[in-house]
């Protein structure tokens, strides 16, 4: 029996941040907009990307909201 691995990995990349009305429910930080972008690669190869905006907290950057 042959068993093929093979690397596969996805990262969130923020490209653009404007301040936004509110506060972080975890930390009470400061709220940003920000133009996200998602790549997920196979074998270090992109094969997949996508862009989105979110309201990511300034503090501890955990995302609150998402709009994709």
């Amino acid at each position: 029996m042959v068993c093929f691995c093979f690397l596969v990995d996805q990262t969130k990349k923020v490209s653009k941040r404007k301040p936004a009305a509110g506060f972080c429910s975890r930390c009470g930080g400061g709220a940003s907009v920000a133009d996200m972008k998602t790549c997920t690669r196979f074998c270090y190869v992109p094969f997949y990307w996508k862009s989105w905006k979110a309201i990511v907290c300034t503090f501890c950057g955990a995302i609150l909201r998402s709009y994709r």
